[in-house]
């Protein structure tokens, strides 16, 4: 009797112990991690940064608009790749949402990059990791700070038009202070990291129609400022909406912290930017990154890397997609 107990005893810890292992196992695979391809396509990141430099090289704002790109994926259901999706006869996804419709860029970069890491390793690099690896090189590339980039996301199967759609889910242009610290923290990121993720708008542009009301109507705007942009940005709605102008005016195509400086004069080009710098509960922060570069891009990097944890889909969950633009 005594060696039956015994028995079933070692068999219970065997079978404890192979259950602690499988679950383990489960959770290390939903895990994302730098090394994710080292065995399985070792040549991603030199595939992916030929790529984005010959980009960035012929046009200085396509580095802003591939690290703009993975903003808008991962703040609509996670950083999936949903935001890549074609629309179809069938199915309408998120790039005509209004956040990103005749504004968000960068697709046929993607599917460049797609197309030589295909070439290099088929079907084993999702385009959610493509997506992230590609904003961390265009930021490089601008002058901004590197990270190591967390990989093992899959594709998602689908995209959702009514939740990229849905007003603060991608923070507007005319965002409060109060609306923009919430919307990050239901994503997970602190106020920190949102003041950090804004100075992304040290590079790229804006058109007309997300600046034409601060412009016009707004107080707390430098009048100078406001004339200049008033000038390429006609007061009547429809008239001049998709003309550009920088969101940072003294280095629009250089990773710098002149965004911040420009916020402390009342030159930020969005409402959304100014509120950052407006009597609130960040002006603090604002005036540390405006006098120290080095901590902005050390901030900007690890709330780039906590961006990029945003709801991935690992695992056997999604897919690794042929194409970027289509499911398989």
């Amino acid at each position: 009797m005594a060696s039956s107990s015994s028995s079933f005893s070692s068999s219970l810890i065997v079978i404890v112990t192979f259950a602690v292992l499988v679950l383990l196992m489960g959770s290390s695979s939903a895990q994302l991690s730098t090394n994710f391809y080292s065995k399985s396509c070792p040549k991603v990141f030199s595939t992916v940064k030929s790529v984005v430099q010959s980009a960035v090289s012929k046009e200085k704002r396509m580095g802003a608009s591939l690290l703009r790109l993975f903003f808008h994926d991962c703040f609509v259901n996670g950083c999936d790749g949903s935001i890549l999706l074609d629309d179809t006869s069938s199915f309408r996804g998120e790039q005509t949402a209004g956040p990103n419709n005749n504004s968000v860029r960068g697709f046929n970069v993607i599917d460049q990059i797609k197309s030589k890491v295909e070439d290099v390793c088929p079907g084993v690099v999702s385009c959610a990791d493509i997506l992230a690896i590609a904003a961390r090189d265009s930021t490089v590339l601008l002058g901004g700070p590197s990270w190591d980039v967390k990989l093992g996301r899959r594709d998602s199967k689908t995209a959702s038009f009514s939740a990229a759609n849905r007003i603060g889910v991608i923070p507007s242009p005319s965002s409060t202070l109060r609306i923009l610290i919430s919307r990050f923290q239901a994503l997970g990121l602190s106020t920190k990291d949102m003041v950090a993720l804004s100075g992304s708008h040290t590079i790229g542009q804006a058109r007309c129609v997300s600046f034409r009301n601060r412009t016009y109507n707004d107080s707390n705007i430098d009048s100078s400022f406001a004339k200049t942009r008033q000038g390429s940005c006609p007061r009547t709605p429809g008239s001049g909406d998709n003309n550009l102008a920088p969101l940072d005016l003294q280095t629009p195509t250089a990773f710098d912290n002149n965004y911040y400086k420009n916020l402390l004069n009342q030159k930020g080009l969005l409402h959304s930017d100014q509120e950052l710098y407006n009597g609130g509960s960040t002006d603090s922060q604002v005036e540390s990154y405006s006098k120290n570069p080095k901590a902005f891009k050390s901030d900007f990097a690890a709330a780039m890397i906590k961006m990029g944890d945003i709801s991935p889909l690992t695992g056997s969950k999604g897919e690794i997609r042929k194409k970027c633009g289509k499911v398989n």
